[in-house]
């Protein structure tokens, strides 16, 4: 939260070796145009079934390695350490951290599965979506690098309350660094402390540090997050609007602000909902004085 200062085609049925054998002993039937074969090879195996790994929007990079770890039922910190040696197609501004880059969707996943594999599936879908016309075009109008393109979309993800929100909070943004305002954004702050909170605190915002959105103008040094489909579009095609503030008052209501007079009412709101919750204030939130 910022605050003062801050096709499908038809396809010919070509029928492989065991299809062909299959049809000789008259063990196939069809469905249409399609042969499905049920004879196996003598010490064949049936084909596995892939497993669904599924990486949410907003997921952070250490997130994403411990959920791979457990699904290919490896040791904790087996995925961080193959990032290393994965060959990842990153970015050069990301100087080998595929944070921002791990796109969320579901992965299909074997036994023969590696973390390697797993992981350059991932930033190639992202390096996908960002190339996508819509994305790419609306990235270049507002002279944004695909990096720089992922890093506002994940603060974008990060931020919205919801995807409705989106659109919204990229204008901020884009409000903020067309005046050279600082973001200052708490879900920078918390990135920067390993944590996830609503509750920043004065000094909090004066670390000394590079994601620190409150002392520092620009956006932080490299992507928060992975950011979705919604939040890439966001970021390239924000709404239209003179908005510099935004707090969400209470779940699904985030207040939007042009003047910062007029977001100290709607960050007194916040507090007030939070001491009713028997919660302690938010310090930033309440506007940084």
């Amino acid at each position: 939260m910022p605050h003062e200062y801050r096709l499908p085609h038809q396809r010919r049925t070509r029928l492989t070796r065991r299809g062909r054998l299959a049809l000789l002993f008259g063990t196939a039937f069809t469905i249409g145009a399609a042969v499905l074969v049920t004879l196996l090879l003598p010490g064949e195996e049936a084909p596995e079934t892939p497993r669904q790994l599924l990486i949410r929007e907003g997921l952070r990079a250490p997130q994403v390695y411990a959920a791979i770890d457990r699904e290919l039922k490896l040791p904790a910190g087996s995925t961080k350490a193959a990032v290393a040696t994965a060959a990842l197609p990153l970015p050069v501004e990301a100087k080998g951290n595929p944070e921002g880059f791990l796109f969320p969707a579901t992965y299909p996943v074997t036994s023969k599965s590696t973390p390697g594999e797993l992981l350059g599936y991932m930033v190639r879908t992202a390096n996908r979506k960002l190339a996508t016309r819509a994305v790419a075009d609306g990235a270049r109008t507002h002279g944004m690098t695909p990096y720089q393109t992922a890093t506002l979309a994940s603060i974008i993800e990060a931020e919205a309350d919801s995807g409705a929100d989106m659109g919204k909070v990229a204008r901020v943004v884009h409000n903020r660094l067309a005046k050279s305002m600082p973001l200052q954004m708490d879900s920078t702050l918390n990135y920067a402390l390993n944590r996830h909170t609503v509750d920043v605190t004065l000094n909090d915002t004066r670390i000394d540090h590079p994601f620190n959105t409150y002392e520092r103008q620009g956006l932080p040094p490299t992507p928060i997050d992975s950011p979705g489909l919604e939040a890439l579009a966001a970021a390239v095609a924000p709404t239209p609007g003179d908005w510099l503030f935004f707090v969400t008052v209470k779940p699904g209501d985030t207040r939007f602000s042009a003047t910062y007079e007029e977001h100290k009412k709607h960050v007194a709101e916040f507090n007030r909902n939070r001491a009713a919750a028997g919660r302690a204030h938010a310090g930033p939130r309440a506007g940084h004085p």
